[in-house]
């Protein structure tokens, strides 16, 4: 079964229709390995994880970048395919396919940039966008965060935690094959591609979840829907310090619109507890953006 076949059969019963699929998984790909051929490689800085070890490997041994990317990352699959399912699996396999093969189209490459600051920032960017948008439609090109993913389930270390000891030990031993100071560049170029990868998987606009106890919650959440346009869920709660029933509302507002929304608790309540958290994400019909001339979003 080739790769675009398996897809096909997963596709059905994906939300994501195959073509677009396809069609994302290939520019993210296409995306990072302009960042790696124009930008890192011609300069001698590394990203973290298999494109780091993948980059080093390849200057010391002359063997073609794509071919490590291929293979370092097929065990990693595997793993995916056992424990994250085969929808991950096959698109991160195509996904990483499509990378391998373009970072051999693009070598040698001259460069976009001599300088290794702008080569550090503008290519950890770019493959921090390519490797984001792969995230987001369920693959990856890099296998290190399946094994940080799989470790930390059964670990005393978070899945932050064992990225950051595996990318550390990959990015020291580009002191020993480049030189510490191209070690140090690459340190910037991993920071600025983990940044970007955050950005690009939850959006850049960002919401934050809102919990408010009051007893004047109905007022505060008939001023939240009226000012805000948002819409609000009332829950019974009773304080053990007070015979008082206070009442517990939430909503989901955007960030522009958070000290709005602080402004209204003052000028209602201002003994109101209030506790305001990101959101990663959104999902529902009941929260959707309403047209232009009316920027709010409503739940």
């Amino acid at each position: 079964m080739n790769i675009l076949t398996a897809l096909s059969i997963i596709g059905k019963d994906s939300n994501v229709d195959l073509f677009n699929r396809v069609v994302v998984l290939t520019t993210g790909a296409f995306i990072a390995s302009i960042g790696i051929e124009f930008f890192l490689v011609p300069n001698e800085i590394i990203d973290g994880g298999i494109v780091g070890l993948s980059i080093m490997g390849a200057h010391l041994t002359h063997i073609p970048l794509g071919i490590f990317l291929f293979l370092l990352n097929l065990p990693f699959i595997w793993l995916g395919l056992r424990r994250l399912g085969k929808l991950f699996a096959i698109s991160s396999l195509f996904g990483v396919t499509i990378f391998s093969l373009l970072t051999g189209l693009f070598h040698p490459s001259t460069g976009a940039t001599s300088d290794p600051i702008l080569a550090a920032v503008f290519g950890g960017a770019i493959i921090g966008l390519g490797v984001g948008i792969v995230i987001r439609y369920g693959g990856t090109l890099d296998g290190t965060e399946i094994v940080a993913v799989l470790a930390g389930k059964k670990s005393i270390f978070s899945v932050g935690e064992v990225i950051m000891f595996l990318n550390l030990f990959i990015l020291s031993s580009a002191g020993f094959v480049f030189g510490w100071d191209k070690a140090m560049y690459s340190l910037i170029a991993f920071f600025v591609a983990h940044k970007v990868i955050d950005a690009t998987v939850e959006g850049l606009d960002e919401s934050k979840s809102v919990w408010i106890v009051s007893e004047k919650y109905r007022d505060l959440g008939k001023a939240i829907e009226k000012e805000l346009g948002r819409k609000v869920t009332y829950i019974n709660g009773h304080s053990e310090s007070s015979h008082i029933a206070d009442g517990v509302m939430f909503s989901v507002i955007t960030r522009i619109e958070e000290q709005k929304l602080k402004s209204i608790v003052k000028k209602y309540d201002r003994n109101a507890f209030v506790v305001i958290s990101n959101v990663h994400e959104v999902m529902g019909k009941r929260f959707r953006k309403i047209s232009k001339s009316n920027s709010k979003i409503s739940i």
